[in-house]
């Protein structure tokens, strides 16, 4: 599988890079597991902040609002009461609640192949030699403007190093992203995908190693 593929300077490269079938070749049929492993990648990044105070936790209510019997209303003890306007909250939120949802490893792989296959039949996958730039961001923007970069584009590296992050960090929609870290999420909300050869390499070794038996979808 051939894709547009361009040097180091950004101008196409006479050869074209290839991608390995057994990652970026996949038919995907079946969307679950990629909506479970972006599902999955929100919630785990989801904090818990959200506190609400029980009866026994708010300011006041120590009076008995009015006495047990002769009113003709009902008995209430505090009104703190969860039912009473300023009253505590049934049921709230503690702080400690755990959103996180796991996928066992082979899944997660799987996921990557389809979302990396669906990537690849529409065409938002291309091969950049190496991404290097001098630390500054005209230089930076400049690459990406040379190789047709638009949209929210995301770039995956080997490595990131210091002058990577400086030229790269205060241009918008541009997510940079070390292969290792490769995730549903952010392939599936990029309009574009570039690969430094180095880590389309590192990619399709670590998602090949176990993709021999993989075929097609997951189910």
């Amino acid at each position: 599988m051939a894709v547009a593929t361009f040097t180091k300077t950004g101008n196409k490269a006479a050869t074209p890079a290839k991608l390995d079938k057994a990652v970026f070749g996949l038919e995907v049929k079946d969307h679950q597991l990629l909506k479970d492993s972006y599902l999955a990648y929100l919630s785990n990044g989801r904090t818990n902040n959200a506190v609400a105070k029980k009866r026994g936790e708010v300011r006041g209510g120590g009076r008995k609002p009015w006495r047990q019997k002769g009113t003709g209303n009902a008995r209430f003890g505090s009104s703190r009461n969860p039912i009473w306007r300023g009253g505590g909250v049934a049921f709230g939120p503690t702080g400690n609640e755990n959103y996180g949802r796991k996928l066992n490893v082979s899944a997660k792989r799987q996921a990557l192949r389809q979302a990396l296959s669906l990537a690849s039949k529409e065409d938002r996958i291309s091969v950049i030699d190496s991404f290097s730039t001098d630390g500054k961001t005209k230089s930076a923007q400049s690459l990406l403007a040379k190789i047709n970069a638009a949209g929210s584009v995301l770039l995956v590296m080997a490595d990131k190093d210091d002058n990577l992050v400086r030229s790269t960090g205060n241009i918008q929609n541009l997510k940079v992203v070390q292969a290792t870290y490769l995730n549903v999420y952010d392939i599936a909300n990029a309009d574009g995908i570039i690969f430094e050869n180095a880590a389309l390499e590192a990619v399709s070794g670590w998602l090949g190693r176990s993709a021999s038996t993989s075929k097609g979808s997951a189910k």
